[in-house]
């Protein structure tokens, strides 16, 4: 009969979607989400969240462009320098993908080229000693 190419499956249930575990581990925000947080009404509800123990720095110190929270207004400060940020800034500067546009690619309606927006990086509040 001879040997089962099937071997060392006792634990299959884990095993079996290990790349696509590994694909959404570290999954983040798409580039339209970012932008949909932009927006001033939103963007506002981000930066002054509640306090919120189950997340990192009490939801204290929010990256909007990264959508990442910090755990103090250094390491912050700090990721905003970083290679990371700016190279996230750059993506954010092109317009968000519309179905509009979709449909002019696929041939309905005349090609617009996508708009450049301007992104700055978002204001900080110092903390005060008061707060600490």
């Amino acid at each position: 009969m001879g040997k089962s190419k099937q071997t060392g499956n006792h634990k299959s249930d884990k095993k079996k979607n290990i790349a696509k575990l590994w694909k959404t581990k570290r999954r983040t925000k798409d580039l339209d989400q970012i932008h949909h947080d932009m927006k001033p009404e939103v963007a506002a509800k981000l930066l002054h969240q509640e306090v919120d123990y189950d997340v990192t720095g009490s939801a204290q110190h929010y990256c909007l462009h990264c959508a990442r929270y910090f755990v103090d207004l250094r390491s912050l400060k700090e990721h905003v320098k970083t290679k990371v940020h700016k190279r996230r800034l750059k993506q954010l500067r092109e317009e968000p993908y519309t179905q509009a546009e979709a449909e002019r690619a696929a041939g309905m309606g005349s090609y617009i080229a996508a708009k450049k927006v301007e992104v700055q990086t978002q204001p900080f509040e110092e903390e005060t000693e008061e707060m600490k």
